[in-house]
């Protein structure tokens, strides 16, 4: 069949960026909406909008029966999901192949596999990739016993899901069984399962995922890495392709791996394989698949030339695979940074409000994914995402240079943003010299004190 209608169950600057590739395509892109986003920029920028519920997610954007009937009630041959809400979420395809919807995505099957972050250890093990140690826990005692067997400090994390839900660090043996407590409920108020698992915390290990794309009959390409390493509360800030500093050798295990995981699912559709890697012993672990379009693909685009949402779209429809691995060509290097509504002096904390101007840069090199223009809205019901700027250039001083020019050149007034934080992220000679590990923001602000509002950091300042 050929789509040529899409409802987009998703909003934001995912919803804007898969309504500019539906346009290049020629593809009536219908977006679902809740109330809160009606008057919303990506509702003016589709061909048709549908309301699915109120302002809650839980009412709308993860309201499967309302989609899956919103997208046959407006005739759409498929679904994109976008990434969060419901991509993940094996109930949506399922409904979608009853109702006879193209699902842009994995398999209901792949989603479970991957879902599940202990069968997903799994199948990395019998792709022969290494994985962290830990295990599965069903007690305080049994995961007294693997604690002590693969020493801390650790990781609690949720079987079910991940988002730095149920995600817990372990520095003292005695803290464990608290924390186990606290992680179970988390991951059991977030994914409907409380399962937890242990792993070892890899101490200054860097976040590398591989993007891939399937065809869903075993065929998987992979277009190169990105490092995701600047994160604060496992929130990813900084993306990065290529991974600086990597060997050559270690680069391509990554890639290998990736393809190897990808093929034994037989994945279909783009995901990305994700990885912690010790770059100390040249080594690396699979962490989890993520199933779906990331936040972060605009780096990859940016070096390969190549739009990810139309390839995921031309898979759903039964094209296949467009590209041989030796056609994937990269060039230069492509960094973004996430611009978020949030207080950076302040934990982060979420700053929703209205927009009263924001003005995104532009120039040689720069890219911006966003919805928000002067006088959006943002929610206080959804993630703080405005935007993101991505800077390519024929190599990373280059791209980092435009990218601090970019950042600096943006501007947004009426709800407080971490432009600040950005700013100082980039300056950090840390930063510059490229490859740091997932302790850099604690390190930034350890060494800026004027990036925190609390007292002790004021009095540390003045």
């Amino acid at each position: 069949m050929a789509i040529r209608r899409i409802l987009i169950a998703n909003r934001g600057e995912i919803a804007s960026r898969i309504i500019r590739t539906c346009r290049a395509l020629d593809i009536e892109a219908v977006l679902a909406v809740s109330a809160a986003d009606r008057d919303g920029e990506p509702a003016r920028q589709a061909d048709r909008v549908v309301c699915i519920g109120p302002a809650r997610s839980a009412d709308s954007y993860l309201n499967v029966p309302a989609i899956v009937h919103a997208a046959v009630a407006t005739g759409a041959d498929a679904i994109h999901p976008g990434y969060g809400f419901l991509s993940e979420r094996a109930a949506l395809p399922r409904l979608c192949a009853t109702a006879g919807i193209v699902f842009i995505g994995p398999t209901v099957d792949q989603l479970v596999a991957i879902g599940d972050k202990l069968r997903a250890r799994a199948e990395a093990e019998a792709a022969n990739i290494p994985v962290v140690p830990g295990g599965a826990v069903n007690s305080p005692e049994e995961a007294g016993v693997l604690a002590r067997k693969i020493a801390g400090p650790l990781l609690i994390k949720a079987v079910g899901g991940g988002g730095g839900r149920g995600l817990k660090r372990v520095e003292r043996l005695e803290d464990l069984p608290a924390l186990l407590d606290l992680a179970a409920a988390e991951a059991g108020a977030a994914f409907g399962d409380a399962r937890i698992y242990l792993e070892h915390y890899v101490d200054r290990g860097r976040h590398v995922e591989v993007q891939v794309l399937g065809d869903g009959e075993g065929r998987v390409i992979q277009l190169g890495e990105r490092d995701c390493s600047v994160q604060r509360r496992y929130q990813k800030l900084i993306e990065e392709t290529p991974a600086p500093g990597l060997s050559a050798v270690l680069r391509d295990s990554l890639r290998q791996a990736a393809v190897r995981f990808a093929e034994r699912l037989e994945f279909r559709g783009a995901g990305t394989v994700e990885f912690i890697v010790d770059t100390r012993r040249e080594a690396f672990y699979f962490l989890e698949m993520n199933a779906r379009i990331q936040v972060e693909h605009p780096v990859t685009e940016a070096v390969t030339g190549i739009d990810l949402i139309a390839e995921q779209i031309a898979i759903a429809d039964g094209a296949g695979l467009r590209l041989r691995q030796s056609e994937v060509r990269s060039t230069g290097c492509a960094i973004e940074c996430r611009v978020n509504a949030e207080d950076y002096r302040n934990e982060f904390k979420p700053s929703p409000g209205r927009v009263r101007d924001v003005s995104w840069p532009a120039g040689e090199g720069i890219r911006v994914d966003s919805h928000v223009v002067p006088g959006s809205s943002i929610p206080p019901f959804y993630d703080s995402l405005m935007g993101k700027i991505i800077a390519s250039g024929p190599d990373r001083a280059t791209a980092l240079t435009r990218l601090r020019g970019a950042i600096a050149a943006t501007r947004v007034s009426g709800v407080k943003s971490n432009l600040g934080f950005h700013r100082a992220a980039l300056d950090d000679p840390e930063f510059q010299s490229g490859g740091v590990d997932t302790g850099f923001v604690d390190r930034l602000y350890a060494r800026r004190p004027d990036l925190s509002d609390r007292p002790e950091a004021d009095a540390a300042h003045g």
